[in-house]
């Protein structure tokens, strides 16, 4: 666990300079909490908390706010809690020309030319789909320099529709994981319990929407990374059908499983974020699959959405048997009998062979080394060129050593078992299809995942991830209710190929019936009392014991419990501008005996101290034993990253004195 103070990319300096001084001030004796001043003949500003899309573009249309205002008040809600309060470090960067996009916006809706009903919406984007305005890192330190000459094609397509894009969000690195933690972006924080993660790999993306720093964003699935972060923070999230949208300008993760889509607080947000994105690209072969497939509006329908008449499959194996399967369970089966009571069909599908059939038909280790070096091979100067060299340079956490050494080590793009792969997902989806037929239900149902969010730093289980990628087919999930101990549970809907318009009226009907959403209570409406959060008192901390020239790094350490380590620290000769990162680095393990030394080698990224644009900041960092053993023997470094040598700016050995 890192706690930073403010400052650079995302805290205060960066509103400081996007929001003029007229709007916002810092209350007497606050480090970087904005409060909006109004005077006192004027009505109180209007709040976007928990408004959908609808609810905030009726009040653009009667004038009650301006994009400009939403934009101000989601970046006050941003500085209260992103790196004050619960610290829910869901972004990697702010759009330093979201205000300015704003203004622009507005003078269109000034001069009655709107362009729909996306027109001045705030969003986020997950930070691995390309962005010419700013760099695109998958939130990864080897690409935080990456600066892409375009936008990708769902990115432009928001865009186009009048969407704001406030920032870019954290994603478990490179999109490789589930909970949501990367060398550049550290980890991220459940907005419902920041002890636990918000899912991933687009954590970032759903702790933002759940915390409402905007209205609605986009995430990628490849296996459950959309569904997942929808599940850990009461969200709805879409994997939509294979072909159906554009991957063009996301870093790729698995050319044959990669889909992009939205999440956001309600079906029918997600749905108009869906009209805007679907579209044949001629740069993603894939989505010509959908030509003809895309309704007028993935809206029409829903108000009007019934479960009467459905029929719901309950995939019983993706249920789970184990005891600590039962929590999650308990809670979908009790959504699904209040589906029963709104006029649902519900059966059982018992399926003994569904773990046979989806059994090795993932093929991510065997694409994700080819389709990444292909996407950086497209690039304009990347900073790195393949999987190979982020691993060699130790530019990647720590999380991604074994499932990035395992992916590297793959030398073909085909082989025997990966050709066997593809051919079961065939079997898999025509076993599927002809389950759903032989009961006819309208969708399959199972928990999004068997097992609520994990604590941080734990692994998280239960995951009903690969049924959806295996097969090609959509899936919805949908707020299904809270565990006892106040933590979000996703129900997952699949439906047939291209049904996005049927399953989006299921999820909707089924979302009136559950009322299953509700906001988290750390980051409740700017003014409430629990707004407020206490002070951090750190303590002593010993002197000063790393130190270097031009640039200089000041730090101050102790070890207040042997789990955790405590610091202050400073850069000195760098500018807030050229800032990319100091981070805590393991030392690479010496190399075999005769082999050639490779002085671009270096050990992973452990923790982040300092992020970009920060040159001061203090905090903690949980340490684990593994740490505590590397720390005591000398074999731990800080790293300096900067813009004008991304790739590492020099190495700084880490030692403690005991006093």
């Amino acid at each position: 666990m890192i706690r930073l103070l403010l400052g650079g990319v995302i805290g205060a300096s960066l509103i400081s300079a996007i929001t003029p001084a007229s709007l916002f001030e810092r209350p007497p004796g606050t480090a970087s909490t904005f409060v909006v001043r109004a005077a006192a003949d004027e009505q109180a500003p209007f709040d976007p908390y928990e408004k959908s899309i609808g609810e905030l573009q009726t009040a653009l249309e009667k004038g009650q706010t301006t994009s400009r205002q939403l934009v101000e008040s989601y970046l006050a809600r941003i500085d209260a809690y992103e790196q004050q309060g619960p610290r829910i470090n869901a972004f990697i960067a702010l759009n330093p020309a979201a205000l300015e996009t704003a203004d622009a916006l507005d003078a269109e809706r000034k001069a009655r030319k709107v362009r729909g009903p996306l027109h001045g919406i705030p969003i986020v984007i997950k930070d691995n789909f390309d962005t010419a305005d700013m760099p695109t890192t998958g939130s990864s330190i080897a690409l935080a320099t990456h600066r892409p000459v375009r936008d990708a094609f769902q990115v432009a397509r928001l865009r186009a529709a009048g969407a704001i894009v406030v920032g870019k969000t954290n994603l478990h690195e490179l999109a490789s994981g589930i909970v949501t933690v990367s060398s550049l972006g550290a980890q991220t924080r459940n907005p419902y319990d920041p002890t636990r993660n918000p899912g991933g790999s687009s954590g970032g993306t759903g702790a933002a929407i759940a915390a409402n720093f905007a209205a609605a964003g986009l995430g990628t699935d490849t296996c459950g990374s959309i569904r997942i972060p929808a599940s850990h923070n009461s969200l709805v999230g879409l994997r939509p059908t294979y072909g159906l949208t554009s991957r063009a300008g996301v870093i790729p993760l698995s050319h044959t499983q990669d889909v992009a889509g939205p999440l956001a607080r309600s079906v029918r947000d997600v749905a108009l974020i869906l009209d805007a994105t679907v579209g044949i690209d001629p740069d993603d072969p894939v989505s010509a699959a959908g030509r003809g497939r895309a309704p007028r509006s993935y809206v029409d329908g829903l108000a009007a959405a019934s479960l009467k008449g459905t029929r719901l499959g309950v995939l019983m194996p993706l249920f789970g048997d184990a005891p600590e399967d039962g929590e999650v369970g308990g809670i979908v089966r009790a959504s699904l009998d209040t589906a029963k009571q709104h006029g649902a069909a519900v059966v059982e599908m018992p399926m003994p062979n569904l773990t046979e059939l989806l059994r090795a038909t993932s093929v991510i280790d065997a694409e994700f080394k080819f389709d990444l070096s292909d996407y950086l091979s497209a690039a304009s100067a990347p900073p790195v060129r393949s999987l190979g060299e982020i691993l060699d340079r130790g530019l990647y956490h720590q999380a991604l050593d074994g499932s990035f050494r395992r992916r590297n080590a793959i030398e073909s793009r085909d082989s025997e078992s990966y050709r066997t792969s593809l051919a079961r997902r065939e079997e898999a989806r025509k076993a599927i299809l002809g389950e759903m037929d032989a009961a006819r239900v309208t969708a399959i149902v199972y928990p999004t995942l068997r097992r609520k969010a994990a604590p941080i730093g734990e692994s998280q289980a239960g995951t009903n991830c690969q049924l959806s990628p295996t097969t090609g087919l959509p899936a919805l999930s949908v707020p299904a209710g809270f565990t006892p101990d106040g933590l979000p549970v996703g129900i997952e809907f699949v439906g047939r190929a291209f049904s996005e318009p049927d399953l989006l009226k299921l999820g909707a009907a089924f979302e009136r019936a559950t009322h299953a959403h509700r906001p988290p209570a750390s980051t409740p409406p700017l003014g409430d009392p629990r707004a407020s959060p206490p002070a951090v008192a750190l303590g002593t901390l010993s002197p000063p014991v790393v130190s270097s020239s031009s640039p200089v790094v000041r730090t101050r350490f102790r070890q207040p419990s042997p789990n955790v380590l405590s610091y202050e620290i400073a850069v000195d000769g760098v500018t807030a501008q050229d800032m990319l990162l100091v981070g805590l680095h393991r030392a690479a393990p010496p190399a075999p005996p005769g082999s050639p030394a490779s002085p671009a080698q270096a050990g992973f990224v452990i923790a982040r101290f300092l992020r970009t644009g920060e040159l001061a900041g203090s905090g903690e960092i949980a340490l684990r034993e593994a740490d505590r053993e590397d720390l005591a023997a000398g074999r731990l470094f800080l790293r300096l990253f900067t813009r004008q040598q991304p790739l590492g700016a020099g190495q700084f050995p880490l030692t403690l004195t005991f006093r």
